[in-house]
C-alpha cells in the first residue's frame, strides 16, 4: 500500500484523451449566470450547505501551488494535460503500477488570475506527464510557484525521462518577465540522482522525484520532495545544497509542504492506508537538525504562518481511510502554546494553499477524480465558527477544473 502515497501526491484527474500540445490550453476566463450556478447546485450536493454562490474564474487544468505577485495577481501552478511520449527504451522507468509513465514536453503552464478573476497565461508550453493507464492516467506538471523580488520561478514535477520527458529534466526554472520565456536553473533530476537520501523506498521511488512545494526564503528558493523525502536549498544562480534528509532519521513520511519563521515547519502526507493522526509538524533549524513540534494530522498538503506566529495546517483527508477520503478536509491553526481550532472543515480533496495580500487564505482542492464536475471558480459567503467575533464576512472562493481553488478568510476572535 506505500505505492498508493505516490498516488495521492500526483494530485490530478484521471484523463481520458490523448492530447497533443495545443489541445486544450488557452481557456480564458468567463463570467457565469445564475441559471448556470443552479446547474452547478444540482450536479454539486457536496457544495450545496456552503452558502450563496457565483462565478469567479474558469479555465485552469489541475492546479497545483499557488502564490501572489508584486502585483496582485494570483500565479498558479498547472499540472496540466499529461502526454503520451514513452521513454520505455530510453531510461530507468518508474515500476507499476504507478509505472511506466508517458510524457509531453508542452501539457503544462502557468496561469495567472487577475483580482477580478481574469484567468491569462502566463508561461505555456511546460512539461506534463501521466501515471500508467492502470492508475487511470494521472498527471503531473509544475508542482509550485514562488516569487524573489519582481521574478517568478517555478517547479517541475512531472518532467525528467521517467516521467516519459526525456529533454528536460525535474528542476527549478526562472521566468523571464519580458516575454515569460524560461531557463532551467537547477536540474534537480540529476542532483537527486547523484545524491540520493539515506533510506529510499525501494517499493514506492521516482528516479526524477516527485516535487511538491517552494517558498523564498531571503532570496533562495526552498523545495520540498515527498518521495525520497528530502528539502533542499536553491540559489538564484542554480547552486542546490541539500537542507535536510527527512529520511536519515524519520524514515519514509513522505513530507510535502514548508514554512517558515526563523526555523522551518516541514509537515507530512505518510503512507497509505491513511491512518487519522499519523502526520506530524516538524520543526527544522536552518542548520538541519528536526524535531516533532505537533503531533495528531492527517495527510497534510499545505502549512503557513501568520504574523502571530500561528501555524495553519491543510488537511486533505481528516478520517482513516484506504484513501483520500471526499469532503473530509479541514483547516487547523495552531496557536504558540499548541492549540488546536479547526476553522473550516468538510472541504473537498484540498492539495494547497497560500496566503493572500487581502488576508485571505487561497486553497487548492480537488486535485484528482470529478472530470464530470463544472469548470468555475465560486464565491461563497460562510461563517465557519459561531463562537468567533468575525470583523467581516467569510469569503470562500471556490474554482473548480476537475481540481477546485477556494478562498477563506481568516476567522479574526477576540483578544488574538
Amino acid at each position: 500500500m506505500k505505492r498508493l502515497s505516490y498516488v495521492f501526491i500526483a494530485l490530478l484527474s484521471i484523463l481520458f484523451l490523448t492530447i497533443s500540445c495545443h489541445d486544450n490550453l488557452t481557456t480564458t476566463s468567463t463570467e457565469g449566470t445564475a441559471s448556470q450556478i443552479q446547474g452547478m447546485h444540482k450536479s454539486n450536493p457536496e457544495i450545496l450547505n456552503i452558502g450563496n454562490v457565483s462565478v469567479f474564474a474558469t479555465g485552469l487544468n489541475n492546479p497545483r501551488g499557488l502564490k501572489f505577485g508584486p502585483d496582485g495577481y494570483l500565479y498558479v501552478a498547472e499540472g496540466g494535460v499529461g502526454g503520451s511520449n514513452s521513454t520505455a527504451n530510453a531510461c530507468t522507468q518508474v515500476i507499476p503500477p504507478i509505472g511506466p509513465y508517458t510524457g509531453s514536453l508542452c501539457g503544462s503552464r502557468i496561469s495567472k488570475i487577475s483580482p477580478s478573476g481574469v484567468r491569462t497565461t502566463y508561461v505555456d508550453s511546460l512539461p506534463s506527464s501521466q501515471t500508467s493507464a492502470t492508475t487511470g492516467g494521472l498527471t503531473s506538471g509544475v508542482a509550485d510557484v514562488a516569487f524573489i523580488h519582481n521574478t517568478l520561478y517555478a517547479i517541475l514535477a512531472g518532467a525528467g525521462c521517467s516521467h516519459g520527458v526525456a529533454s528536460v529534466p525535474n528542476g527549478i526554472i526562472r521566468i523571464n518577465p519580458a516575454d515569460s520565456s524560461w531557463t532551467m536553473i537547477a536540474d534537480l533530476s540529476a542532483w537527486q540522482q547523484s545524491h540520493p537520501v539515506a533510506h529510499p523506498e525501494e517499493e514506492d521511488f521516482e528516479p526524477d522525484g516527485t516535487w511538491y512545494s517552494m517558498i523564498n526564503v531571503r532570496g533562495d528558493l526552498y523545495a520540498v520532495e515527498p518521495n525520497h523525502g528530502e528539502m533542499v536549498r536553491v540559489t538564484p544562480d542554480g547552486q542546490i545544497n541539500r537542507v535536510i534528509d527527512v529520511s536519515a532519521t524519520q524514515g519514509h513520511i513522505v513530507p510535502t509542504v514548508v514554512a517558515y519563521n526563523g526555523n522551518f515547519f516541514i509537515s507530512n502526507l505518510n503512507t497509505f492506508p491513511i491512518i487519522e493522526g499519523n502526520s506530524s509538524i516538524f520543526k527544522v533549524t536552518p542548520s538541519g537538525h528536526i524535531k516533532v513540534w505537533a503531533t495528531g494530522f492527517t495527510t497534510v498538503l499545505g502549512i503557513l504562518i501568520d504574523q502571530q506566529r500561528r501555524i495553519y495546517v491543510l488537511e486533505n483527508t481528516s478520517i482513516s481511510s484506504p484513501g483520500p477520503s471526499p469532503n473530509t478536509g479541514k483547516i487547523i491553526r495552531v496557536d504558540k502554546s499548541g492549540k488546536k481550532e479547526v476553522i473550516a472543515d468538510g472541504l473537498n480533496l484540498p492539495s494547497g494553499m497560500t496566503f493572500g495580500p487581502d488576508g485571505d487564505i487561497y486553497v487548492s482542492a480537488v486535485g484528482f477524480g470529478a472530470p464530470q464536475e463544472p469548470d468555475r471558480f465560486l464565491r461563497l459567503p460562510y461563517l465557519i465558527n459561531t463562537k468567533c467575533q468575525v470583523k467581516k464576512r467569510l469569503l470562500l472562493h471556490f474554482l473548480n477544473s476537475k481540481t477546485l481553488l477556494f478562498i477563506l478568510t481568516n476567522c479574526v476572535t477576540i483578544g488574538l
